[in-house]
């Protein structure tokens, strides 16, 4: 049995699939319709989850991207429905209390589904609502741009930190190609940079399991693996919206939800690529500004992750300094850059580090020692599993997205900020993380991210 040589649709298998990690991986999704007019399946789906009620949720935007043709094709299959259009409040819609609160004052109890017309917000929006109601939700994607459609995490922004939160998966997932491909381009880029990233997540959640001891499992990596070969080679039909490229990308986003669905987490599908871009949306939140899409973000963090990774691959730690780091490590020193950079959020970052003891001197002492008495199988995993930068940069370039943080408007600052403190923001062991451990990390902010 291998993951990585499976459709998404024989991942679906409801018998699951008992595996060597010891779990028996299975992913509770009734229904999936990927392609060309997949919209029409519908009211196919509402009724293979034994529904007849759908409360439709959408903002402005995929309420004309899809979400008429959805209300048509429920009215035509006379599918009573309640439709409710998120207000426009700001540029876009936001994963945040507000929304879901706004969705629950418009809610009609009688409904018996949740049906989200959109991609990442509402997707995660209507997970949420439907986990507190006790209803199925699924969902109608509108973009190819963000990995959550099969996943059963939503990524919120609660009291503005940038949270994980696992509620359920949707039960069923239409994706119609001849929508997704008019997706605005800049959505497009966001899928395909969410994708590059793949090769990076699973090098590190292979490192943090060798250091850690963190739950790994080679077979769900092997989706991601294969996943992210395939997209790469599709790059130059992007920019051309070319159905088959669309198609490989939106197969790819669906895998990875799957992968983390089957891990139980989002490891498999999220690195320190992805901490920078939660870093820059913080930061953005704090000072009551606008921020990119997530997956042109971790797209150029990508990069700038690999370059670090080219350096670690020809890096061996010295003992003497780390033990002098950890020995000299200075808390106080440490909380204060944490004001400095995360402002009124710092004691939402203080409290992690209080429930999680990353600074621990015990907690660092055995990381250390994990990382220095097991580098030459940290090293291996380094070679085997990272892509080749330059694959990496000519497939990005031929895509035509943002490249560079300058290109997204992020200072020197906020790059090394976003850097130093993605250790800080949730109790994730990353590259940083690492880094950290070994007295590292502030030389190498100094080389990679001078100010």
């Amino acid at each position: 049995m291998n993951f990585g040589e499976m459709s998404i649709h024989q991942l679906l298998d409801p018998n699951g699939f008992p595996c060597a990690c010891g779990r028996t991986h299975k992913v509770d999704i009734k229904f999936l319709r990927v392609g060309s007019g997949a919209i029409q399946s519908t009211p196919e789906a509402v009724k293979a989850l034994g529904c007849s009620y759908p409360f439709v949720v959408c903002d402005a935007n995929t309420y004309k991207a899809a979400g008429e043709q959805v209300v048509e094709i429920l009215k035509k299959a006379d599918i009573q429905h309640k439709l409710y259009i998120l207000p426009t409040r700001k540029e876009r819609t936001k994963p945040e209390e507000l929304e879901v609160g706004s969705v629950a004052m418009h809610f009609d109890p009688r409904c018996d589904v949740i049906l989200g017309v959109g991609s990442g917000v509402i997707n995660d929006i209507c997970k949420i609502f439907g986990y507190v109601t006790g209803r199925p939700n699924m969902i109608v994607g509108t973009a190819p741009s963000m990995d959550g459609y099969a996943s059963n995490s939503s990524s919120m922004e609660v009291n503005n930190v940038k949270t994980t939160i696992y509620t359920q998966l949707p039960s069923a997932i239409i994706l119609d190609i001849d929508i997704l491909k008019n997706a605005p381009m800049r959505m497009l880029w966001a899928g395909f940079g969410d994708i590059m990233a793949k090769f990076l997540s699973v090098c590190e959640w292979k490192i943090s399991n060798i250091v850690t001891g963190e739950y790994f499992c080679d077979n769900v990596a092997n989706i991601m693996r294969t996943t992210a070969r395939k997209v790469i080679a599709c790059a130059p039909g992007i920019p051309k919206r070319d159905p088959e490229a669309i198609l490989a990308v939106t197969e790819g986003l669906v895998a990875a939800g799957i992968a983390m669905s089957f891990a139980n987490m989002s490891r498999p599908a999220s690195g320190l690529e992805h901490h920078f871009s939660h870093m820059w949306e913080m930061m953005a939140l704090e000072r009551g500004k606008p921020y990119d899409l997530h997956g042109i973000q971790v797209g150029v963090a990508t990069l700038l992750v690999c370059e670090i990774y080219d350096k670690l691959i020809r890096f061996t730690p010295d003992r003497a300094k780390a033990e002098k780091f950890l020995k000299e490590f200075d808390s106080e020193k440490w909380a204060e850059n944490v004001r400095r950079v995360f402002g009124d959020t710092a004691p939402e970052i203080f409290a992690i580090e209080k429930k999680a003891g990353k600074n621990a001197p015990e907690n660092h002492a055995r990381r250390m020692n994990a990382i220095l008495d097991n580098w030459d199988e940290i090293h291996k995993t380094m070679v085997e599993e990272l892509p080749d930068y330059r694959e990496l940069y000519e497939a990005m370039k031929a895509v035509g997205m943002p490249m560079t943080p300058e290109e997204l408007d992020l200072s020197r600052q906020d790059v090394r900020d976003a850097f130093i403190c993605s250790r800080d923001m949730r109790d994730r062991y990353l590259m940083s993380s690492m880094l950290w451990d070994i007295g590292e990390l502030y030389d190498f902010a100094d080389e990679f991210f001078p100010v």
